[in-house]
């Protein structure tokens, strides 16, 4: 079963909007939509019995039961579910490390894991920024050859990125890569973020 973590303050929160609902039996489903892309969103949904899939994994949580979606289970391994209230009322938190690439074993093929680590670590931080990087290929067993795009695409600080940010992290997170390879035609410097 995947490890969806609700904390005590998001259920409390969540349970009071249920009942807020006034329908027997009301639940909260939570699913990834266009899960595996890098558009993954993670959701959270009034789940009424009669919308009870039998296929969906269940988590009593004593106030209400979660219903995992089950195409979503693989994306929501490590999800947190949170509430936090603040001057304006409150902040729900959802995050799903995993949304945009399932969670795979440390004995899964060299390009899977560095695939996974641009898109549970790396992408998110260059998104700030409006850029992305992808993998290409793996050359010489050990060097990622990258390419970047979005803001990173002619960005005047992308050697730096590269060097201090994407490496030092695929190194030190898949201890096979040696060094990575910068592919981008850095002379479109249309969407860059710094020119």
């Amino acid at each position: 079963m995947a490890l969806v973590t609700v904390t005590d303050s998001a259920r409390d929160y969540l349970a009071q909007l249920i009942e807020k609902q006034d329908v027997e039996g009301m639940g909260v489903r939570i699913f990834v939509t266009q899960p595996g892309t890098r558009n993954a969103e993670t959701c959270l949904a009034y789940c009424p019995p009669n919308e009870v899939v039998p296929t969906d994994e269940q988590l009593d949580l004593e106030k209400f039961t979660l219903y995992l979606d089950h195409t979503s289970v693989p994306f929501l391994e490590e999800a947190y579910v949170d509430y936090s209230k603040d001057q304006m009322g409150g902040q729900l938190t959802i995050k799903a490390p995993n949304a945009k690439v399932p969670k795979i074993d440390d004995d899964a093929p060299l390009p899977d894991r560095v695939n996974y680590i641009l898109a549970s670590e790396i992408n998110p931080n260059l998104a700030a920024h409006g850029g992305e990087v992808s993998l290409v290929e793996i050359v010489d067993e050990s060097v990622a050859v990258l390419r970047f795009g979005g803001g990173c695409q002619g960005c005047s600080a992308v050697s730096l990125t590269l060097k201090q940010g994407v490496e030092t992290t695929l190194k030190e997170r898949v201890p096979e890569i040696s060094a990575v390879r910068d592919v981008t035609d850095h002379s479109y410097t249309e969407n860059a973020y710094y020119q």
